[in-house]
C-alpha cells in the first residue's frame, strides 16, 4: 500500500495556530488546491527521513529529526481508481530557515493560515488529516466515492472517519483538553469518558473536588461545534432547567463544557403504554417550547433533489424493491408542497438525545446539530417511535399543542423518507446497524401509509 508523508509545519499566530499551506500548480494532481507540503517514500526511505526531505525540497526549511512529531495517520481512498494509500502527517514546531516556493513549477502560493480558519479550495484528503489534527485524534479514514470532488467542499458528502484512540498513560482526557476544562471550573479529580460509540464527537463526565459535575465534549468538527455553541447562547435557555447551560466554550479546541442534568437517559429504559404516552406528551411540550423560542424564519427556495439523489445511489443495493420509486414519489410531493417557516430545531430528537428526571419528566440534551429548520425535521426520527403506537402520536401533538396540516403530514413522511435513505446509506457504509436498520423500518412504514 502507498505511504504518503504530510508535514504539518505550525506556528503561534495572532489568534492561535497557524499552519504552513501550499497552492499546487502546474500540470500534477490537485492542481489549483491548497495542501501541505508532502510527498512520497523514496525506496528504502523511513517516514521521517522522507517528511525532512519534502519539507528542504518544497519549502527550504531544515528541520531535525528529533523535531518531528507523528500527528495523525489517515487511510486515504481517493475518487478516481480503487487503490487506498496510508497518508502519515507530522507536526513539527521547529526549523530552520524561512519557508519559501523551492518548486516554482507545482506550487504558485504559500503562506500561514489559521488552524482554525482553512482556506478554500484545498485537497479533502488533506483536509481530513487536519480535521482530525484539530480534534486532537489520532487517525481517520477517508474514503471518497467515485464522482466525488478531489477538493474538499464545505456544502458536499463528508467522507471523513475520525477515529479516537486510547487514553495515554491513565488519562482520559488529552491534555489542551483539560487545561480547557480545568480553566472553566477549576481542578478536575475524576474523568470518565461517556461518548456514544457511533459519532466522532467525545464526552467526558468530570468531576471537581466539591462534588461538581460536568460535561466536557469536543466536537468531531467546526460545524458541530459552531451549532452547539450557538444553541445554547441563542435559543436553548428557553427550555431553563430542562436542558444544560453552557458554562464555557472554546473555538480552538472545538470543545464546550456544560452542566449536568439530573436524569436518567430515556433510550433503553422500558415503559408501559401510559407511562410512555406522557412522556411524549411532554416531550411534545418541551419541543414546542424550544420551537417557539426564536422568531420564524421563511425557507430559502431549495431543491432536496441532488441530495437524495447521492443518497439513493449509495442506497440503493441496500433497498428492498419499490423502495427508490417510493422515495423519488416522496420526493417530487415534497418539492410541490408550499414553501415552509423555519424555526429552531434540536436536529436530532431521539430516545437517545432525553433523559427522564426523578419525577418523569423529560430533559434535552446534545444540540450539535440544532439549527433553524422545519418543524417536521424535529419529529422524524422520534416518528420512528410511532409506528405501531398512534397513541403516542397524538400525546405528543397533544403536548405539542396542535396538529399537523396536511402538508406538514406529507412533509414529515418526505423528510423521514429522505433520512431513512441517508440513514442506509451510511449505516452499511460505516458498519452502524441500528442506523440502517432503522432506514428500513422507516421505508416499510412509508410503504404502507403511500401504497
Amino acid at each position: 500500500m502507498p505511504v504518503d508523508v504530510h508535514l504539518i509545519l505550525r506556528r503561534d499566530g495572532e489568534s492561535g495556530p497557524e499552519v504552513l499551506l501550499s497552492r499546487r500548480a502546474g500540470p500534477v494532481y490537485a492542481s489549483g488546491l491548497w495542501h501541505l507540503p508532502s510527498g512520497h517514500l523514496d525506496p528504502d526511505e523511513d517516514m521521517v527521513e522522507a517528511v525532512i526531505r519534502e519539507a528542504l525540497e518544497e519549502t527550504g526549511v531544515l528541520i531535525e529529526t528529533e523535531d518531528v512529531t507523528a500527528a495523525v495517520t489517515v487511510h486515504h481512498r481517493p475518487p478516481v481508481g480503487s487503490r487506498s494509500r496510508i497518508g502519515v502527517f507530522f507536526d513539527v514546531r521547529r526549523w530552520s530557515g524561512r519557508p519559501r516556493i523551492m518548486e516554482p513549477d507545482r506550487c504558485d502560493d504559500m503562506d500561514w493560515y489559521p488552524l482554525e480558519a482553512l482556506p478554500d479550495p484545498m485537497v479533502a484528503y488533506c483536509r481530513a488529516g487536519l480535521d482530525a489534527y484539530r480534534a486532537g485524534l489520532p487517525a481517520a479514514v477517508h474514503f471518497q466515492q467515485p464522482g466525488d470532488a478531489v477538493e474538499h467542499r464545505p456544502d458536499g458528502p463528508d467522507r471523513t472517519r475520525l477515529q479516537s484512540g486510547p487514553p495515554v498513560g491513565g488519562v482520559e482526557v488529552p491534555y489542551r483538553l483539560r487545561v480547557f476544562a480545568e480553566q472553566a471550573v477549576g481542578r478536575i479529580v475524576e474523568a470518565t469518558e461517556v461518548s456514544w460509540v457511533r459519532t466522532g464527537s467525545r464526552v467526558w463526565q468530570l468531576a471537581g473536588p466539591g462534588g461538581g459535575t460536568w460535561y466536557l465534549k469536543r466536537h468531531r468538527g467546526a460545524k458541530f461545534h459552531d451549532r452547539e455553541v450557538a444553541a445554547y447562547r441563542s435559543w436553548v435557555p428557553a427550555l431553563g432547567a430542562r436542558a444544560p447551560r453552557l458554562v464555557a466554550a472554546g473555538t480552538s479546541a472545538q470543545a464546550v463544557v456544560v452542566t449536568a442534568l439530573p436524569g436518567h437517559p430515556l433510550h433503553g429504559m422500558v415503559l408501559g403504554a401510559a407511562d410512555e404516552a406522557r412522556v411524549q406528551q411532554a416531550l411534545g411540550r418541551l419541543v414546542g417550547v424550544l420551537h417557539r423560542s426564536a422568531p420564524e424564519r421563511p425557507a430559502a427556495s431549495a431543491t432536496a433533489a441532488d441530495k437524495i439523489k447521492r443518497h439513493l445511489d449509495g442506497a440503493r443495493p441496500y433497498l428492498a424493491d419499490g423502495d427508490a420509486d417510493l422515495v423519488l414519489a416522496l420526493a417530487r410531493a415534497y418539492a410541490d408542497l408550499p414553501k415552509p417557516t423555519l424555526v429552531p430545531t434540536h436536529g436530532d430528537l431521539q430516545y437517545r438525545n432525553v433523559l427522564l428526571d426523578g419525577d418523569g419528566e423529560p430533559l434535552l440534551f446534545d444540540f450539535e446539530r440544532s439549527e433553524y429548520n422545519t418543524a417536521t425535521r424535529d419529529m422524524v426520527r422520534l416518528s420512528d417511535t410511532w409506528t405501531g403506537r398512534p397513541d403516542l402520536h397524538a400525546a405528543f401533538l397533544d403536548g405539542y399543542g396542535r396538529a399537523l396540516t396536511p402538508a406538514e403530514e406529507l412533509r414529515l413522511d418526505c423528510e423521514a423518507a429522505f433520512d431513512a435513505v441517508s440513514g442506509i446509506a451510511y449505516g452499511t457504509s460505516h458498519d452502524d446497524p441500528e442506523v440502517t436498520e432503522r432506514g428500513h423500518r422507516t421505508l416499510r412504514r412509508l410503504r404502507t401509509q403511500h401504497p
